[in-house]
């Protein structure tokens, strides 16, 4: 790891950029399948089991397992979103049409540079960061650039020029304002209790970590100390990604596809691609904010497994990797939890979801922010 911070900084973030978009744009590719499989199970079908490749299927044993696993069907899918042929509607504003589906990779490509995965100690016994840009304003930031993930699909519906598509840009729209309130609000206790009285005031995703493992022995995870802020970000965080049961701008049954109606082929999967990603970048922000990062328990911080075995479990190169490790499994099982929701929990209207998000989730939220803001204040003095 000392070895890699001699590099010129810019080759530096060039090579972080690289592998955690690599890692990133995998978990969308894979996140597809484990859709598809996760369904597969609640439903008792075996889900995608056919494909594969044919000197990889050869192994004995190994090759079967891995062909019933469906281990190669995102690729064959991903071959076919490339290479199948793309015909573009003759009434749709065509310009607009095109840049749609490459603008909604970009705001879950510019969050997750803010988002900390993981540190290690060096040779000097100091802390290192993996993030890509340790911003002490790093949640302003990832609200600011979130919240623009919703023009890609309002332009996608306006420019499809269709009735359908052009009802789900608007629900996306009106869904966006009336839970991103919501789920500002309910960080803010966070950070309040990190910035207690007489701290240096931050708003850095690192130092509500660090709050979290450094606090009541490491057992202070914020979903034991605010879970209520952690249910109103949740439930925000399915809205804001529209996941069932908020799926308003994509409900089959009553828009026939959603935004993307009039979109086949590779666009197509630009857009899939970029819901995952914002799925999983929303993954990882919950698990920084109320799961302890890339602690591994509430209680036992990798620090004191170190001192506990004599390992260095929080130093160099073998640090680093359990740090990242923690934190992909924590994200990996929230997004399993996201899958689950999908296939047992029943769409609402949408005037249901605008009565949840005004008159039950921003009250509760507001009162959950003074609730705190007084708490903090009486034992301030």
């Amino acid at each position: 790891m000392d070895l890699f911070y001699q590099l010129p900084l810019v080759l530096q973030l060039l090579i972080k950029a690289l592998l955690v978009v690599a890692v990133l744009m995998g978990l969308c590719l894979y996140g597809s399948l484990a859709e598809r499989k996760v369904s597969a199970w609640i439903q008792g079908r075996p889900g995608p089991n056919r494909t594969a490749i044919p000197w990889i299927a050869a192994i004995p044993l190994v090759g079967r397992f891995l062909q019933r696993l469906g281990i190669f069907q995102p690729l064959a899918d991903g071959g076919k979103f490339l290479l199948k042929e793309e015909p573009i509607p003759g009434h749709v504003r065509w310009f607009y049409f095109n840049l749609a589906p490459v603008l909604a990779l970009i705001p879950a490509l510019c969050t997750v540079v803010v988002v900390p995965f993981g540190e290690y100690l060096d040779a000097a016994g100091a802390r290192v960061p993996l993030i890509l840009a340790n911003l002490d304003l790093g949640i302003l930031f990832l609200f600011a650039i979130a919240s623009l993930g919703v023009y890609s699909t309002i332009l996608a519906g306006w420019s499809s020029n269709s009735k359908y598509p052009f009802l789900s840009s608007v629900r996306a729209s009106a869904q966006l304002v009336s839970y991103e309130l919501s789920m500002s609000l309910s960080v803010l206790p966070l950070f309040l209790i990190v910035n207690g009285p007489g701290s240096d005031g931050t708003l850095s995703l690192i130092s509500v970590v660090h709050w979290q493992a450094e606090t009541a022995g490491g057992a202070a995870w914020f979903l034991l100390v605010a879970p209520l802020s952690a249910f109103i970000y949740l439930v925000s965080l399915f809205a804001e990604t529209n996941r069932l049961p908020f799926d308003m701008p994509e409900g089959e049954a009553e828009l026939v596809g959603g935004f993307h109606t009039e979109y086949g082929a590779f666009k197509f999967g630009l857009l899939m691609t970029a819901e995952y990603a914002h799925l999983f970048v929303g993954s990882g922000v919950f698990a920084v904010l109320f799961l302890g990062g890339w602690q591994p328990l509430p209680g036992i911080t990798w620090d004191k497994l170190a001192a506990w075995t004599a390992l260095p479990l929080d130093a160099g190169l073998l640090g680093a990797l359990l740090a990242v490790l923690t934190f992909l499994a924590k994200v990996v099982s929230l997004v399993f939890v996201f899958m689950w929701v999908r296939w047992t929990v029943p769409r609402f209207r949408y005037d249901q979801v605008m009565r949840i998000g005004w008159q039950n989730l921003l009250p509760l939220a507001l009162v959950n922010l003074v609730a705190y803001t007084i708490g903090i204040a009486f034992l301030a003095n």
